[in-house]
């Protein structure tokens, strides 16, 4: 079976969240958010390594957290850089020279599952690029700077995305060297790949898969939680 790595990138401040520490070591249940997201990419058999993302003052701390939850599938805690485009990329780049295939996953989403992950790695070795996402449910509208509506697109062309995402890794460093080369910055891996003219095929995900990015994100997160763990 072709090798598969994880990327799990948890490199951000939080600032949305208001908390004193990043969103990510925030506790859900008995463990941190973060805990959940590695915890799902270690159950998962097809991965065989992974490599964690943090911020530059918090690579000890990340250490930490593997060692406690018993993350031995990761072979790295590596410093993130100034964006999540950056950290991605210093993911990439500390992967071992075995792995073909990498998933990108935010660890600020806890509630992906092994059927989730093994869904789209299914999907993936069809192409060269996958992604999860959901359809959207709320009609969406183009608003201009003044706040007058523009447009509005049809609904049933519109997904959400989410993460895990799945590469090639020859094509997904590829993207981000181009990237880096022009000076571009994307919100996901997937807009780097299609912008060197790759496709990019949808996977769909669950509505439950979300980023926990605000206080309400949380909230809900532990609400949902809760019930997901009563008998």
């Amino acid at each position: 079976m072709s090798a598969l790595s994880a990327v799990i990138v948890a490199a951000g401040s939080g600032t949305r969240m208001g908390s004193a520490i990043s969103k990510q070591y925030l506790p859900l249940g008995d463990k941190p958010i973060l805990a959940h997201a590695l915890e799902a990419f270690q159950r998962c058999e097809a991965v065989r390594a992974i490599v964690l993302v943090v911020g530059a003052d918090d690579v000890e701390r990340g250490r930490c957290l593997v060692l406690e939850h018993r993350i031995d599938k990761c072979t790295a805690v590596v410093a993130g850089g100034a964006d999540r485009q950056q950290s991605v990329h210093a993911g990439l780049r500390a992967l071992d020279r075995e792995t073909e295939w990498v998933m990108v996953h935010d660890g600020v989403r806890p509630f992906v599952t092994v059927e989730l992950i093994e869904r789209l790695w299914a999907a993936v070795r069809q192409c060269e690029a996958a992604v999860l996402a959901v359809p959207v449910k709320d009609t969406v509208k183009l608003v201009d700077s003044a706040g007058w509506i523009e447009a509005t697109p049809d609904r049933s062309r519109l997904w959400a995305i989410q993460t895990p995402q799945a590469f090639r890794l020859d094509v997904l460093l590829a993207a981000h060297e181009a990237a880096l080369r022009d000076g571009f910055r994307g919100t996901d891996d997937a807009v780097l790949v299609e912008r060197i003219g790759r496709r990019v095929r949808i996977v769909e995900g669950e509505y439950t898969n979300i980023k926990i990015t605000t206080p309400d994100d949380l909230a809900w997160g532990s609400f949902w939680l809760k019930g997901r763990q009563k008998p």
